[in-house]
């Protein structure tokens, strides 16, 4: 263990949360931007209730993961005793999990093809339930990561808004790793600006400041929370 996971490790949730909660307003700050304009998404994925429940008592309420069906074995329990919270799924969709998304979240961030699309718009169509979207883009183009490509994300927007009618709100992204993270926040945002969504989710622990200088309005942060990972 390091020093900084030993310091984090040392922290109560509280002190934790407000310590991700003060670099997010300094940031916004610097950034010129009002400090509620960015929302801290926490990233519960390995974690069990047990680990989150500390964090929802410290006052989060927004909170994200990756699997669906890791998702299912703590979410309902931990909403049925606390009905204020959201749910957002920022890992990869496959089109027979998508009713069992739609039930659980109300937040999906990583729409990405039109298969998926098609089956939302179904699902949220059977069920009466409007969930919020994004899409996600994959800035750096890796075969192996879901994603959008950038060329094609207007396309893919304006599918989803006028053919299916779906409620996109905006573009995730997850840049490459062992690449200057800037980069792909910039051009997140401007493929953000040019299709007029008002939501950009980029930036994780190790980079959430530099995606609030981009204009992210929603920041995922779990080690910085939770801790390291096993």
């Amino acid at each position: 263990m390091n020093d900084a996971e030993a310091a984090l490790e040392s922290m109560t949730a509280k002190e934790r949360l407000a310590a991700v909660e003060q670099r997010i307003r300094a940031a916004a700050e610097t950034a010129g931007r009002p400090p509620d304009a960015v929302k801290l998404v926490a990233v519960g994925k390995t974690f069990g209730a047990a680990a989150i429940e500390p964090v929802i008592e410290a006052g989060q309420r927004r909170f994200g993961e990756n699997r669906i069906q890791e998702a299912q074995a703590k979410w309902p329990e931990l909403r049925a005793r606390y009905p204020d919270l959201e749910l957002h799924l920022i890992g990869p969709l496959q089109s027979n999990k998508v009713a069992d998304a739609v039930a659980l979240f109300d937040v999906i961030e990583t729409v990405d093809r039109e298969k998926i699309a098609r089956a939302i718009a179904k699902e949220m169509d059977r069920t009466g339930k409007r969930l919020r979207l994004l899409v996600q883009v994959n800035t750096g183009e890796e075969p192996q990561k879901s994603g959008i490509a950038p060329t094609e994300t207007a396309e893919f927007v304006n599918f989803c808004r006028h053919q299916l009618s779906l409620p996109i709100e905006g573009l995730m992204c997850i840049p490459p790793l062992g690449e200057e993270s800037a980069l792909h926040f910039a051009l997140l945002s401007k493929l953000a600006t040019e299709l007029d969504l008002p939501e950009l989710s980029m930036g994780m622990s190790a980079d959430f400041e530099t995606a609030i200088h981009f204009g992210a309005t929603h920041v995922r942060v779990g080690t910085a929370l939770f801790g390291p990972r096993g």
